[in-house]
C-alpha cells in the first residue's frame, strides 16, 4: 500500500511538472511581448560597453591639454572610445610595445626628446613596418624625400626608414625643430601628419597660435587627439578592459650581429652561413629590401640575426619575475 501510494504521489508530482514545462513553452511561443521582454532582458544582463573614461588632467610632452575646453574632451573622447572598442588592433598594439617600446624610449632618450613621443610611433603604424598608400614607410612612416632630407639611405637595396633606431632618430630631429618653429609639441605633431607648410598657412588664415583651436583637415584634426588616446590607454590599459600578461606580451629579442664591407649577393646562402635561417634574418634587417646588397664603396655594416635562445618562448617567459601579473603600463 505504502509502495502505491508513493508511485502515485510520483506520478502526480511528474505531471504538474510536465504541465509547467509546456505551460512556459507556450507563453514564450505565443505571448510575444513577454518573450521579447525576456530576450531584452537577457541581453542587458550578459552584454555591457561603458564610455571610456577621461582623465582629470591630461599633458603631451609636458605641456597641458586644455581638457576643460567641450571641443578639445569630445575630441578625445571619440577617438579614446574608438581605440578601446577596437579590441583585437588594440590588442596586438599592447603586445607589441612590450618589445619596442623599450628600444623607442632608450632612442628618445638618447636624443633628449620627450618619451610621449613613442606614442606618435603608434598612431603612425601600430607599431610595424608599414606602406601608406601615399608610399610612406616603416614604423615612422617617412615619405622617400623626406627621409633623405633627415638624412636616411634610401634604396631599393638598403631602406633605413625601416631601421628602427635610425628611423626614430630622425623623426626627433623633424619633430624637434617643428617644435622649435612652431612653438609647442602639439603643433609638431600635427605638422609630422601634415607638413609644416601647411599648418602654418592654416595658422595665419585663422589667426591661431594653438593646436586645440585651428580648424584643420579631418585627419589632421584628429591626429593629435588619437596620439594622446593611445597614451591614456596604454598609461593604464586595465582600466579600458585590456588585462594583458606579460607572458602574452611579445617579448624583446637578443641578437647576434656581424660586420660586413662588402657586397652579398645571395642573402640565402649567407643566412645559412650565419647559423640562421632566411626568414630570421630578413625580419632582423627589415631595411635590407633585396635579396642582395651591393657595396661598391666597401662601406660597413653592421647586420643582426637573432640568438638561437630568443626563438624559444619558454626560455623567453623565464626571464620574467612575474609572469602571471597583468601589465599595469605601457
Amino acid at each position: 500500500m505504502k509502495n502505491k501510494i508513493i508511485v502515485i504521489i510520483s506520478s502526480i508530482a511528474i505531471v504538474l511538472s510536465l504541465s509547467t514545462i509546456i505551460l512556459q513553452i507556450f507563453v514564450f511561443a505565443t505571448d510575444k511581448p513577454d518573450a521579447e521582454d525576456y530576450y531584452r532582458n537577457l541581453v542587458m544582463e550578459n552584454l555591457h560597453n561603458f564610455s571610456a573614461p577621461i582623465p582629470d588632467t591630461l599633458t603631451l610632452c609636458g605641456e597641458q591639454v586644455p581638457l576643460d575646453n567641450v571641443f578639445v574632451r569630445e575630441a578625445l573622447d571619440r577617438e579614446l572610445t574608438a581605440i578601446t572598442y577596437q579590441h583585437n588592433a588594440t590588442f596586438t598594439i599592447l603586445k607589441r610595445a612590450f618589445r619596442y617600446f623599450p628600444l623607442i624610449e632608450k632612442y628618445l632618450k638618447e636624443c633628449s626628446a620627450p618619451e610621449d613621443l613613442k606614442y606618435l610611433c603608434v598612431a603612425e603604424s601600430s607599431l610595424s613596418n608599414v606602406t601608406s598608400p601615399a608610399k610612406a614607410e616603416g614604423f615612422w612612416q617617412f615619405m622617400k624625400n623626406t627621409a633623405t632630407s633627415y638624412g636616411l639611405n634610401v634604396s631599393d637595396e638598403y631602406d633605413e626608414r625601416y631601421n628602427l633606431e635610425k628611423a626614430t632618430k630622425a623623426a626627433v630631429k623633424y619633430l624637434k625643430g617643428s617644435q622649435s618653429r612652431l612653438g609647442s609639441w602639439s603643433l609638431a605633431c600635427a605638422a609630422y601628419n601634415c607638413g609644416e607648410q601647411g599648418l602654418r598657412a592654416r595658422m595665419k588664415e585663422q589667426g591661431i597660435s594653438n593646436y586645440w583651436d585651428l580648424a584643420l583637415n579631418t585627419e589632421t584634426g584628429r591626429y593629435v587627439y588619437r596620439i594622446l588616446a593611445y597614451k591614456v590607454l596604454m598609461q593604464s590599459p586595465k582600466q579600458y578592459g585590456f588585462y594583458l600578461r606579460e607572458q602574452d606580451a611579445y617579448q624583446p629579442l637578443e641578437y647576434e650581429t656581424v660586420k660586413v664591407d662588402s657586397s652579398i649577393t645571395d642573402f640565402y646562402a649567407f643566412s645559412k652561413k650565419i647559423g640562421t635561417t632566411y626568414k630570421m634574418f630578413r625580419a632582423a634587417n627589415p631595411e635590407l629590401r633585396a635579396k642582395k646588397l651591393t657595396n661598391k664603396n666597401k662601406k660597413t655594416y653592421t647586420l643582426y640575426y637573432p640568438k638561437k635562445e630568443s626563438l624559444s618562448y619558454k626560455k623567453l617567459i623565464k626571464k620574467l619575475h612575474k609572469s602571471n601579473s597583468f601589465i599595469d603600463s605601457m
